[in-house]
C-alpha cells in the first residue's frame, strides 16, 4: 500500500487515547499562561510514534513538512521522527535540505521533548564540522524553544568528543531566568563531565557556579561525589 499523509494519520488516529492526552496535556503543560498553552495531544505515546515514523519513512517529504506544523502534537513529533530517520540515510544534499526545514520550522518544534528528540540529531549533527553561528543566534533568541535548541543541539558534538560550544552556549544563558533552559544548560554540562572530561566542567564551575540559576547547578552537580556538591552548592569552592 502506497505511503500517503492521509493513510498515516488515519492509522494514528486509531491509536489515540482521550485518558493519556489529558494526563500529557497536564504534563506538558498546556493551561493558559504555561509554557505548552494551547498544544493538542491524542495520547499516542512515543513507542508508537517510532513504530509508524519507521514504517512511514518513506512518506513524501513535502508531507512530512505538512505534518510538522499540525496543531497536534504527536503529529509533529511523528514528523520530527521520519525527519530524522530521512537525515540519517539522507545523502548530504538531503541532509542540508532537512536542516534548512528544521531551522526554518521552529516555531512547530515548541516543547521541550520535541527539541530534546530531534535538535542534536538534526542540527547538532549537521553542524557538527560546519559554522555554528545559528546555534548563537538561537541562544540570543526570545524564543524559549530556539534558545533550548541552541544549547541541546550541543549533545552532539560532546559525544564527538567536543565541548567548546556547549560551554560558549551555556555562558550565554547563564542569566537566562527559564527553568526549562537552566535544566537544559545544566544537563549539557553535566555530560560534558560524563563524557568528555570531569576536569573541564570543574573549571567552568569554579568560574561560573556563583552567578549560576539554582537549578542549573543542581542538574550540573547531579552526579558528583556528595561532599563536592556540598561544598558547591553551600559556595565553599
Amino acid at each position: 500500500m502506497k505511503q500517503t499523509l492521509k493513510s498515516l494519520e488515519k492509522e494514528m488516529e486509531s491509536l489515540a487515547d482521550s485518558s493519556k492526552a489529558e494526563i500529557l496535556m497536564r504534563f506538558f503543560k498546556t493551561g493558559t499562561g504555561q509554557y505548552g498553552e494551547g498544544d493538542i495531544f491524542i495520547g499516542v505515546n512515543v513507542p508508537k510514534l517510532r513504530s509508524l515514523a519507521k514504517k512511514y519513512y518513506n512518506l513524501e517529504y513535502e508531507d512530512s513538512l505538512k505534518l510538522i506544523k499540525s496543531p497536534i502534537h504527536e503529529k509533529r513529533m511523528l514528523a520530527l521522527f521520519i525527519l530524522t530517520y530521512k537525515f540519517e540515510k539522507g545523502d548530504d544534499k538531503t541532509k542540508e535540505k532537512i536542516f534548512n526545514d528544521y531551522i526554518k520550522n521552529t516555531r512547530y518544534i515548541n516543547n521541550w521533548d520535541l527539541v530534546d528528540l530531534s535538535a542534536y540529531k538534526i542540527a547538532g549533527n549537521y553542524l557538527l564540522k560546519r559554522p555554528k553561528d545559528i546555534l548563537y543566534k538561537f541562544a540570543k533568541s526570545p524564543d524559549l524553544w530556539e534558545r533550548r535548541i541552541s544549547i541541546i543541539s550541543t549533545f552532539f558534538f560532546i559525544t564527538n568528543g567536543q565541548s567548546e560550544d556547549t560551554l560558549r552556549i551555556v555562558k550565554m544563558l547563564l542569566y537566562d531566568n527559564h527553568d526549562l533552559i537552566q535544566k537544559a544548560a545544566g544537563w549539557m554540562l553535566r555530560e560534558v563531565g560524563k563524557r568528555i572530561s570531569t576536569g573541564i566542567l570543574l573549571k567552568f564551575l569554579n568560574h561560573n557556579y556563583k552567578i549560576m540559576p539554582r537549578t542549573m547547578l543542581r542538574y550540573v552537580i547531579e552526579k558528583l561525589p556528595e561532599n563536592l556538591r556540598q561544598d558547591y552548592l553551600k559556595g565553599n569552592i
